[in-house]
């Protein structure tokens, strides 16, 4: 099917210029034909772009709506969530609490640093800070071990191009005038009136919620200190994506050993044995050595204070210093495959 909108003056003039002069329309190819039958309809072009803008816009509008709700939905349930704000206020004090004989306490990190939180591991890589931190959840705040429950579409809103959405709303805005300043010289088209009638106000509610969007998503990202204007959702969204899926994950994994450690019990008690003791500490180890790892580091000599970003230096200083049992030795050196 030819492209008609693609057809230029000079060509179209050609083929008219054909016709007036005489010459047999059936040496022109079909192609030919069929513009130049069409291109005898006044003001083609116009016609044509509103006829496209008209036949695209449901489809727009069904791809565009999903995405501005995610954005919204993500960025208030972040922001509302006050269960969300309590862990991180834990991750802050787990933080401090770990660096009060260092400097100063922090009042604050970015949230970039969570992601270290799942880096650092135990020796025995059986556990990480996310791990610790989770249990304490379980122990002390059950009632936020469910903070994720509290956020939205933060999936979706992370595969979200705002400046892409902005634009093409911008683009539907320019479809529409152009579709009414073509009804005004068609003012007795009952299809223009009927488009413009019932498409008119879905724009408008589309343009209402992309502010509405861009508001709320400025507004959360400002709110966590990160600036929204280098700052892309698909930056923003993953960091608590990334976050949540670990905490789910370690969650899992602490009840998965929780019920082997009560499997081991009840075979324990089955089967009395001298070493008994000794096996129902050994799966706490590694808990117990993270904690006095954790309290042997407070008597560490002070270092410089007046640097920002404690967390993230207590973290990397965590994952960069070797591990050291309680009893101040090394344990053997693993070789990393």
């Amino acid at each position: 099917q030819p492209q008609l909108n693609s057809v230029s003056d000079f060509e179209m003039k050609l083929l008219v210029n054909y016709e007036k002069d005489g010459r047999p329309l059936e040496e022109l190819t079909d192609e030919d034909r069929f513009i130049l039958s069409f291109g005898k309809i006044s003001r083609l072009r116009q016609r044509i772009n509103t006829l496209t803008f008209m036949g695209n816009f449901p489809e727009s509008v069904r791809r565009l709506q999903p995405q501005l709700n995610s954005v919204i939905a993500a960025s208030m349930s972040i922001k509302s969530s006050t269960k969300l704000k309590k862990i991180l206020e834990i991750v802050l004090a787990f933080g401090n609490y770990m660096n009060s004989s260092k400097r100063g306490a922090a009042y604050g990190f970015r949230l970039q640093s969570l992601d270290l939180l799942l880096e650092t591991k135990s020796t025995d890589r059986s556990q990480t800070l996310l791990h610790f931190m989770t249990s304490i959840i379980l122990e002390k705040y059950p009632e936020l071990a469910n903070f994720h429950t509290d956020l939205h579409f933060v999936d979706k809103a992370a595969l979200v191009s705002l400046d892409g959405i902005l634009q093409d709303i911008r683009s539907l805005e320019r479809g529409m005038e152009m579709t009414k300043k073509e009804f005004l010289v068609q003012d007795d088209s009952p299809v223009l009136k009927e488009f413009i009638k019932t498409n008119s106000e879905q724009l408008d509610s589309l343009i209402k919620d992309s502010k509405t969007a861009q508001e709320a998503y400025v507004s959360v990202v400002e709110y966590f200190g990160e600036n929204p204007k280098t700052t892309q959702p698909s930056m923003f969204f993953p960091m608590f994506g990334r976050f949540v899926k670990a905490y789910k994950t370690a969650l899992q994994e602490i009840e998965q050993k929780k019920k082997m450690e009560e499997i081991q019990s009840c075979e324990v008690k089955e089967t009395p044995s001298p070493n008994k003791a000794g096996a129902q500490k050994g799966p706490m180890m590694p808990k117990m050595d993270l904690i006095a790892e954790l309290k042997k580091r407070q008597v560490k000599p002070p270092v410089r204070e007046g640097k920002d970003g404690a967390l993230e230096d207590i973290i990397t200083d965590l994952r960069n210093t070797p591990y050291r049992r309680t009893d101040g030795r090394r344990p053997a050196q693993r070789q990393d495959s």
